[in-house]
This record gives structure tokens, C-alpha cells and sequence, in this order.
């Protein structure tokens, strides 16, 4: 716990709060009630559940809202202390049949739903905004590439691969113009995702457009090891992944911008690349 709160105050400048206790709920309040740079553990035994729970009021119990708590305070019930010591029947008859039972159950410590991991987001986006309205086609495509980069990248460090690939173009009048193209098969590999990029781009036939900014949205995510992959003769292919690989690796030791394809990137005089276009993110 103290590592993960050390991370996120490393990598996001963010002081977070931790709570931890014997079940979800427990946690949930722990963390509720915990500062920023701080963390509460609750023990798994009788003693220390019912000393951290007892003294909450009767509000901070899940499950017990406003009127809840107003119903139960005119009737002298203002703690969880208090409700654990309330008769089940009398609860009841306050709160209702179920609402009273479970009032009663997490009085007194109890809670027996699962902990379900957060579900996989369903798509992933990146977003690239020009400094002024662009009307060079050489950086729209300069600009989706990198954005595929970082969404490939992205995709494969939290381990899912995209269904869909969609591009949205904003025009200096905010308006907007969007197309979502099916992948042959999904993928977080970054000349796959570009190949279908590309395609896209031409679509939308921006020779003339002036446009002030460009988004490539993954869509329809699913874990990685959903994936399935056409196997070919050609050595190329696993050339180009185990590149791929080598610069996934780069990246993480000497970050994002370290490598990628030189298409990417602005060039000087036609001759070397300079620092990629700035790039933000949007979930």
C-alpha cells in the first residue's frame, strides 16, 4: 500500500489516501476517513473491527442515507455503535425488511460481497492539438502516426488490443468529422493500427482542410490474451514485432518520445528529426 501511494506521489505529483481492511466495506471507510498521504488498516479480528466501526455515525454506514439517518436519530440511534446494539426486528421496522438486515449485518462488520476487479476501459483515445489551424496535409499524418504510436504503446503496456480504430478531425470552425473503420483482426501492434490510421486519414480527404485538431480512439478493447494473430511465412512480420518489442522497451527506461517511426516526426530542413508533436491524452 505505502508503495503504491509513493508511485503515484513520484509519477503524479498526487498525495493519495489508502484504507484497508478484512472486507470491502471496511476498506471503502477506512480510506474515506484517511487524509492525503496517509493510510488506515483495520485488523481482521472482533476487537478492532468493532472499535474502528463503533464510533463511526450512523450516516458514515453504506447503505444508510439521509433520510435513513434522520429516521434513525429521532429515535436516539446516531451511531453504528448504536445500530449494532438495535434489535434486528426493531431496524426493520424503522428501515424496512432488507434494509434493515443490512443496516444490522454491517453494523457489525459484515460484508460478503466479492471484490470485482475494475473492468477493462472500452476504448482509449490520444489527442493532438496544433499550435494554429493546420493545413499542411504532411502533418495531419505526421500527427495521427505519433498519435497511433502512443495509443499502441499504451494498449500494450495495459496488456488489451483494439476491435476498431476511429479518427476524429475538429476544423478550425469546431466543427467535427469522425469515421471508425474495423481492424482485420484486433491488435495492439503499432504498424497495423497505422496501416488502418492511414487509411482513415484518406478517407476523410483533408487536402484543403484547416484543421485544429486530430484524435485516434481504440475501440472495443479486450484483453490481450484474447488475441489471435494469422500466422505467415513471411520473417518480416516477426522482425517488426520483436522491433516493436525493443522499442516498447526503450521507451519505458528513457520515456515516450526515446523512439519510434521517423514519420512521427518533424523534420529540419528535410534532414533530422526534431522533438515529435506535443501530444495530451483524454480518456
Amino acid at each position: 500500500m505505502g508503495v503504491i501511494r509513493l508511485r503515484a506521489l513520484a509519477l503524479h505529483g498526487v498525495q493519495t489516501s489508502a484504507g484497508a481492511g478484512p472486507n470491502r466495506m471496511i476498506a471503502a471507510m477506512a480510506a474515506a476517513i484517511t487524509p492525503p498521504g496517509a493510510a488506515t488498516i483495520v485488523a481482521n479480528t472482533p476487537y478492532d473491527i468493532a472499535a474502528f466501526l463503533r464510533p463511526r455515525p450512523a450516516a458514515g454506514l453504506p447503505g444508510i442515507g439521509p433520510a435513513a439517518a434522520r429516521a434513525l436519530d429521532r429515535l436516539g440511534i446516531r451511531s453504528v455503535g448504536d445500530i449494532a446494539d438495535t434489535p434486528l426486528a426493531t431496524l426493520q421496522r424503522i428501515l424496512g425488511t432488507a434494509a434493515g438486515r443490512q443496516a444490522h449485518d454491517r453494523a457489525l462488520g459484515i460484508d460478503d460481497r466479492p471484490i470485482v476487479p475494475a473492468a477493462a476501459p472500452k476504448s482509449l483515445s490520444h489527442t493532438h492539438r496544433f499550435d494554429c489551424d493546420e493545413l499542411d496535409p504532411e502533418q495531419h499524418h505526421r500527427a495521427v502516426l505519433g498519435l497511433i504510436e502512443q495509443l499502441g504503446a499504451q494498449l500494450r503496456h495495459d496488456q488489451s488490443i483494439a476491435t476498431a480504430l476511429t479518427l476524429n478531425v475538429t476544423y478550425a470552425d469546431r466543427t467535427t468529422t469522425s469515421r471508425t473503420r474495423t481492424l482485420a483482426e484486433a491488435t495492439a501492434y503499432t504498424p497495423a493500427l497505422a496501416s488502418t490510421g492511414r487509411e482513415l486519414l484518406a478517407s476523410l480527404g483533408l487536402q484543403r482542410a484547416r484543421v485544429r485538431a486530430l484524435s485516434v480512439r481504440a475501440e472495443r478493447l479486450q484483453p490481450a490474451e484474447t488475441a489471435s494473430h494469422q500466422l505467415t511465412l513471411d520473417t518480416r512480420d516477426d522482425k517488426a514485432r520483436d522491433l516493436e518489442t525493443a522499442l516498447d522497451r526503450a521507451r519505458t527506461r528513457f520515456g515516450p518520445s526515446a523512439a519510434g517511426a521517423a514519420a512521427a516526426y518533424r523534420r529540419v530542413s528535410g534532414v533530422k528529426p526534431s522533438s515529435p508533436p506535443a501530444r495530451s491524452k483524454s480518456a
